[in-house]
C-alpha cells in the first residue's frame, strides 16, 4: 500500500465542498457506495470509495441474517449501529430511515442506503449533501454516492451490480465500484476503498460472521489494490468454510471447499502450502489417505518447515511412517 503523507481527516469531511485555492488542510473528499444481498446465499455486504482517509471505518455496516448500511455525507456513524438494529426488530429499510432521520438534526446533510436481508431496499439523499449527489435502488440493492462527476456514476453501478447476477456477493460489490470509478466516480480523487460481505458463522472458526473484510486506507488506485485483495479473501472464505466444517466434522462438506480452496489458491497468488496442508488434514479425516500423503507432499516441497509441523499434528497421525518419506528420510 502506497502510504502518502496526508493528514488524518474529521468524519464530516465525508462531503466538504471543493476546497479554494490557498486554502490549505486536506483535499476535500466525496463518496459511492453500494449496499446489497444475497438472500439465497444468506450474505450482506457493503462496498465503497472515497476521497477519504480509511473510509472502511466510517461508511460500511453490515449483520448477516439482518442486511448492510452505508452512511456518508457529513456521515453520522450511529446509523450503521442503529440502522441494523431497527431492521433487526423489523422495521422495513424505508421505516429504518424515517426513523433514522427524525432524530439527526444533520438529516439535510446525511446520505445512507439500506437493504434488508430479505432485498427490500432504500436509498436517502439529504437537500444539503453537494452535487452530484442522489441514489438508486432496486430488489437486493442500493447505490449512492455525492460529490460525483455525474449521475452515470450510480448508473452505471446498478448496472455492473444486475448484470452480474448469479456471480459471488462479494464480487458483484466490487465490479459495482469499479464501475462507478471508471464511469468517473468521485470529482475530488481517490484515497480509500472496502468491502464488507458478511454471512453467519463466516469468519475464521465460525466465531464471527465477516466472510470478507477487506480495506484499503491510503492508495493511489484504492479501487484497483482492493482488486488483488479480493482475489485473496474469496481464497480465505473458501478456506474458512472448509475449515469450520472440518472442526464441526462435516467432512464431506469440508472437503469440498477445501479442494476448491486449494485451486482457488493456485491461481490468484494465495497461501497455497498452507491451503495444501489443511486439504491434507482434511482429506485424511474424509478416508482418503493417499490423496492426504500426495496434499502434504505438494505442501512441504512449497514449504519445508511444514514437515515438523506434520509430523506434531495429531490430525495426521494417520499417515505413521509415511511422513518421513516427505522428508527424504
Amino acid at each position: 500500500m502506497i502510504l502518502a503523507a496526508l493528514s488524518l481527516v474529521p468524519t464530516a469531511l465525508l462531503a466538504l465542498p471543493p476546497r479554494t485555492a490557498g486554502s490549505g488542510g486536506p483535499p476535500a473528499p466525496s463518496t459511492f457506495s453500494i449496499v446489497a444481498v444475497d438472500p439465497e446465499a444468506g450474505e450482506a455486504g457493503v462496498a465503497v470509495a472515497s476521497r477519504f482517509f480509511a473510509v472502511g471505518t466510517v461508511v460500511p455496516h453490515a449483520s448477516a441474517g439482518v442486511g448492510a448500511v452505508a452512511t456518508q455525507s457529513f456521515a453520522n456513524t450511529t446509523y450503521g449501529p442503529r440502522g441494523l438494529a431497527l431492521l433487526a426488530a423489523g422495521r422495513d429499510p424505508d421505516q429504518a430511515i424515517e426513523a433514522l432521520l427524525a432524530a439527526d438534526e444533520g438529516r439535510d446533510q446525511r446520505q445512507v442506503g439500506i437493504v434488508a436481508a430479505g432485498g427490500q431496499s432504500a436509498t436517502y439523499t439529504g437537500s444539503g449533501c453537494l452535487a452530484w449527489a442522489g441514489g438508486r435502488h432496486g430488489a437486493n440493492y442500493a447505490v449512492q454516492g455525492n460529490i460525483l462527476t455525474g449521475e452515470d456514476v450510480v448508473a452505471a453501478m446498478e448496472r455492473a451490480f444486475l448484470d452480474s447476477e448469479g456471480e459471488p456477493l462479494a464480487r458483484r460489490l466490487f465490479l459495482a465500484l469499479e464501475a462507478g470509478d471508471a464511469a468517473g466516480g468521485d470529482s475530488r480523487g481517490k484515497q480509500s476503498a472496502a468491502l464488507l460481505v458478511v454471512r453467519d458463522k463466516a469468519g475464521y472458526g465460525g466465531f464471527t460472521d465477516r466472510a470478507v473484510d477487506i480495506r484499503v486506507d491510503d492508495h493511489v488506485e484504492p479501487t484497483v489494490e482492493l482488486k488483488r485483495l479480493l482475489g485473496l479473501a474469496l481464497v480465505n472464505d473458501a478456506w474458512n468454510r472448509g475449515w469450520t466444517a472440518f472442526t464441526e466434522k462435516r467432512f464431506e462438506e469440508a472437503l469440498r471447499w477445501q479442494e476448491r480452496t486449494a485451486v482457488m489458491a493456485e491461481t490468484t497468488g494465495g497461501v497455497l502450502p498452507e491451503v495444501l496442508y489443511d486439504l491434507a488434514v482434511i482429506r485424511l479425516a474424509s478416508g482418503d489417505r493417499d490423496g492426504s500423503l500426495e496434499a502434504l507432499g505438494r505442501a512441504v516441497r512449497l514449504n519445508p518447515k511444514l514437515l515438523q509441523a506434520a509430523r506434531d499434528d495429531g490430525d495426521l497421525s494417520g499417515l505413521g511412517d509415511a511422513l518421513e518419506t516427505l522428508g527424504g528420510k
